[in-house]
Parts: structure tokens; sequence; C-alpha cells
């Protein structure tokens, strides 16, 4: 088990535990929007307000790290004018608001493959994660182009190509090696996954990483998830009791892993 996965979670003032590493399924735009009359694009933009609230929270709260799940390997099967909507509001959001988390202290960071995108934005998002890479305020993850299954399969190539290089023994290969070659694997894992919309599955979102994560599902969409509906995700999870395999839960509160 990781260490990161098992290390103390900040409390806020009330006392109330904190995930470190919150990872977000932003789900139901197009649905706002339709009971709106408005076209597909209108809820995408909603959306953005909603991460800027989420965003806010998380820097309230102590959390470390959030992950967004913006666009997913299987997007591209979606049609081609909402691809290129959901594509023009990622690059308008990377020129209008690095900056800005920039001066605030946090970290961007892209997972995901990056070579089907244009040219452009792919210079954007490194000039983003160059810009902003020596923050440590917190750290924003974004998922473009991402999906489980595809993580899973690039750190077994990168393993394999070690094999065929004579550098790895397939015996070698263990759970703590897969684990170095998974997309972020210098950060903690993510303590809650929250997922909007109504839907109670991760459809293929960080698959590996969310072995001990406590999942939350909520009927609300996306653009209507404020800063009050993500309290009610936090309050939820800190009424679980974390047990990460074991018969007991470790101690997770004092700073001491599982043998403190």
């Amino acid at each position: 088990m990781r260490t990161s996965e098992i290390s103390s979670r900040p409390a806020d003032q009330t006392g109330q535990l904190v995930p470190r590493h919150v990872a977000i399924i932003m789900d139901g735009n197009n649905r706002w929007a339709k009971r709106r009359g408005l076209p597909g694009p209108a809820g995408h933009r909603a959306g953005v307000e909603a991460v800027r609230g989420v965003l806010r929270a998380c820097r309230e709260k102590g959390v470390e790290v959030l992950t967004l799940f913006a666009f997913s390997s299987e997007n591209w099967g979606r049609p081609q004018p909402e691809v290129r909507a959901l594509l023009a509001l990622l690059s308008r959001y990377l020129r209008n608001e690095v900056r800005e988390l920039h001066k605030d202290g946090i970290r961007l960071r892209f997972i995901g493959q990056r070579s089907r995108f244009s040219e452009r934005l792919r210079r954007l998002m490194q000039q983003s994660e160059q810009l902003t890479a020596a923050n440590t305020e917190a750290t924003v993850v974004i998922a473009v182009d991402y999906g489980g299954q595809w993580d899973i399969a690039q750190a077994a190539r990168q393993l394999a190509q070690r094999v065929l290089d004579g550098e790895l023994q397939p015996a070698q290969i263990t759970p703590e090696l897969i684990d170095r070659h998974i997309s972020i694997s210098d950060l903690p894992r993510p303590d809650l996954c929250i997922r909007t919309g109504g839907d109670a599955r991760v459809s293929n979102f960080m698959l590996w990483h969310f072995a001990y994560s406590e999942l939350y599902f909520t009927n609300i969409l996306w653009p209507d998830f404020d800063e009050a509906e993500f309290a009610c995700a936090l309050a939820d999870y800190s009424q679980r009791e974390r047990r990460f395999g074991l018969r007991d839960a470790p101690d997770l509160t004092a700073g001491g892993g599982v043998n403190a």
C-alpha cells in the first residue's frame, strides 16, 4: 500500500476530517442546458462556474489536490459540434484562468493522451504546466482524453519495454512498480470521488487510483453543484470509516499509518 494512501488527513476548524485529494466526474452539463431550452455548450459554460466554486471551497477546506474529469477518451465519439465546443471551452479556460491560478499559488497538471489535440491546445497545456510548476498551495489536475484503462495499459507498455530492454524481469513486476508508472503517481491517491448527475458509476475514470477511494454520488447536475453541495459531500465523507482492506481502520488522524 502506498504511504500516501494511509497518510493523515487534515481536519477543518470544526474538526471534520477533510480529504487530501478529491476527484470529480462532472456530469450533467447537457441535461442542465436542455432543461432550460439552451444549447449544450451553454451547459458546459455553466459548468466552468461550478469549477470555480468548488476550487474556492477546496482552498478554504485545505484540500490539497482536486482532479477534474474534463474530457474522456470516449468523448471523441460525441457529435463533432459538441466536441469542438468542449475543446474551445478548454482553450478559453486556459487562456483566461491560468494566470489567476498562478497568482493563487495553484499548480496545474494534465493527465491523458495529448496527441489527438491541436498543436495550439497542446502548447497551451504545456505553458500552463510550466508557468505553475513551482506552486505549492494546491494542485489542480485536469484529465483530458483520459481513460482509466488507457492509464493502466500505458503503464504496462512502459514495463514491457523495460523487460525487452533487459532492465527488468517479469517476476519483478509488482503492484507497487505498476503504481509508479500510473499517471500522477507522485500525488496522494484520491480519498473521495464525487460524481454528479445521478449515475452511480466511475465511467473508466482513474480505475487504478480508486482502489480504496470513497465514492459519493449525487443527483445534482454539475452546473448546480455549488459550494454548499460540496460541503455536503465532505460531511458525508467525514462519517466514513476507511479500513483500506484491514479489519480495523488505521489511525489516520494522528499522522500514523497502519503500524502506528
